[in-house]
């Protein structure tokens, strides 16, 4: 793989009350990812990134709302995250990350 593909794939870290709960109790990060991201190119990002071992990945396609606004229809951007399971043993510190 590309070394600049790998780091245009992740977006940045997913934040919510659910992910950090999920990143507390079972090593479970949440990134958000370009759309056309596949699941080997989001671990080897994450690992050259962050210098972790990545267990598993998987990937959620989200579509966007559908909205009016003044009477006229529209749709918001749809999103693509990673859920992202470390080895046992391994952390991702994003205050100290680069």
């Amino acid at each position: 793989m590309n070394q600049e593909r790998i780091l245009k794939v992740l977006l940045a870290p997913h934040v919510s009350e659910k992910s950090a709960l999920m990143a507390d109790a079972s090593a479970q990060y949440v990134f958000k990812v370009v759309p056309s991201a596949t699941k080997t190119e989001v671990k080897a990002a994450v690992e050259s990134l962050f210098d972790v071992k990545v267990q598993s990945v998987n990937m959620i396609n989200l579509k966007g709302k559908r909205k009016v606004f003044k009477g006229r229809q529209g749709q918001r951007n749809g999103t693509r995250k990673a859920i992202v399971r470390l080895a046992p043993g391994q952390d991702i510190d994003f205050a100290s990350a680069e």
